[in-house]
């Protein structure tokens, strides 16, 4: 078995994104079930929020033109006419020369353009001191200024955190169309592998903590995980147990078997699942070159490398991208990455990139990168650290000082 030409990390995120479709099942859920789901439609406001014009602070509403010139040396004078309740219309019109009690959210008053805040100014039996002049508009949120009846709040695609639950519980709208919750399939092999709850080792047996470390990430994206078990390095065993999970799940994520090596059937049994198969064999990076990428029957299968660091930063790479892209998620190419300055040089070979573990501490109001050097096998590289370091494929290395990108991991 060979590996196929290895392709570059830019090569392989413009696969994911040609290759991978989005799945359509769609479901209702109530906003209290919606965390972390993707909107499957856009969120239409049928209404504005706030719905009436309301005041930002405790104080008066007031016709602005009558607070100007006023200090705490030449106060102005205004009379009180009446209050402003929370919950209730605002019935009383202020006129020139008046003002009207109005709380924080209260509605304004018609008639009025401004609300001056209760610690500037002074009631005295119902004769309003202002001693700050204010200006039209002050203090007050106009109808719609938030949202705007008609205006698309959420486009189909939008992760729902707690604050877009907000934003949609605002408009009186209790459910929302979403796509359903994705489901994964995960099936170690190896020989050597045993279940990570194995207290005593034999020699040359390695605990399964791979499965811990893949499916934490999974669920941490909101996306259900079934644990297909171990399989030992026999061709029939593993065919049988990837296609009954295959079956089950949308995405299938085997680990370990990825190398080229005589007892490495994940290639063979990944072309029994469907086609097109494997259109990544290898990969331009370091840790996790022998990573597998394919399609069987439209349904994405990961092949992970055996050593825990590589699988799990392969996984945070390129997995994630392709459950973002099965769950229909909108990715935006937004600022993930905080910039700190290297602690040493660190080589790197021409054509490959290269993904340095890193603590992140402060310095002088500055952040600085300590690279966690450590071999690939190693978990604890990855539990000391706080971040990964990029180093692209046309860098020779980064040198001490440099200000670098980190992708936090904490």
């Amino acid at each position: 078995m060979q590996f196929f030409k290895v392709k570059t990390v830019e090569e392989t995120f413009a696969m994911i994104e040609e290759k991978i479709p989005a799945i359509k099942d769609t479901e209702e859920r109530s906003l209290e079930e919606a965390l972390h789901y993707i909107t499957a439609a856009c969120v239409t406001a049928k209404e504005n929020v706030p719905g009436f014009d309301r005041s930002t602070v405790d104080g008066y509403a007031v016709k602005a033109r009558d607070t100007y010139g006023s200090s705490d040396s030449m106060p102005g004078f205004l009379s009180v006419v009446g209050e402003v309740r929370m919950g209730e219309s605002a019935a009383i019109p202020v006129g020139q020369g008046e003002a009207v009690y109005v709380p924080t959210g209260g509605m304004i008053p018609p008639g009025s353009d401004s609300v001056i805040m209760i610690e500037h100014c002074e009631d005295h039996d119902g004769l309003l001191n202002t001693y700050k002049s204010v200006a039209p508009g002050e203090n007050i949120i106009r109808a719609g200024e938030d949202i705007r009846e008609g205006e698309v709040v959420l486009p189909e695609g939008t992760i729902l955190r707690p604050q877009e639950l907000g934003a949609i519980a605002s408009l009186g709208i209790s459910h929302v169309t979403v796509y359903r919750r994705l489901k994964v399939g995960y099936l170690s092999s190896g020989d050597e592998i045993v279940p990570y709850q194995t207290e005593k080792l034999l020699e040359g047996q390695i605990r399964d903590i791979n499965y811990l470390t893949i499916a934490s990430l999974a669920k941490q994206w909101n996306v259900e995980v079934v644990y297909g078990g171990i399989v030992k390095d026999d061709f029939q065993e593993f065919q049988q147990k990837a296609q009954n999970l295959y079956d089950q799940v949308d995405c299938l994520i085997l680990s370990g078997g990825s190398s080229v090596g005589a007892k490495d059937y994940t290639t063979d049994v990944i072309g029994s699942l469907g086609s097109p198969g494997v259109f990544v064999h290898g990969i331009s990076i370091k840790p996790g070159k022998p990573t597998i990428l394919a399609m069987a029957n439209g349904k994405p299968v990961i092949g992970l490398p055996g050593h825990p660091a590589s699988a799990m930063i392969i996984f945070m790479l390129f997995g994630e991208k392709i459950l973002q892209k099965l769950k229909g998620e909108k990715i935006d190419k937004k600022p993930d990455r905080i910039f700190a300055r290297i602690t040493k040089n660190i080589p790197s070979a021409p054509g490959r990139s290269d993904y340095i573990r890193v603590r992140l501490f402060e310095k002088e109001g500055e952040w600085w990168a300590e690279p966690i050097i450590g071999k690939s096998g190693l978990i604890t590289t990855l539990v000391k650290s706080d971040g990964i370091v990029e180093i692209s494929s046309e860098k020779e290395g980064i040198s001490q000082g440099d200000y670098v990108p980190v992708i936090a991991t904490r």
